[in-house]
């Protein structure tokens, strides 16, 4: 369930509440019972963790490093090929 955070505009009255999407918009204040209270507008707050994220999502990722290219020779004698 989410919090939303409410704010009286007649006593500055501020509470976070835990309500569920369904649930309707409180509007009278529980401090001065007045019919001016508010939801407040925040930033949500959450964060992307767990696999199925890419690798460059979050920094100090692990990052791919390039495949050497193939021997040109063929012989085994370049330090890039596989014959070594």
């Amino acid at each position: 369930m989410p919090i939303y955070e409410y704010r009286c505009d007649s006593c500055g009255f501020q509470k976070e509440h835990l309500q569920k999407m369904s649930d309707p918009v409180l509007t009278i204040c529980p401090e001065c019972s007045k019919e001016s209270y508010s939801k407040l507008l925040s930033a949500a707050g959450f964060q992307l963790k767990g696999n199925g994220w890419y690798a460059t999502d979050f920094k100090g990722g692990s990052k791919k490093t390039e495949a050497a290219p193939p021997c040109q020779t063929g012989e085994g004698s370049c330090s890039s090929c596989v014959a070594n």
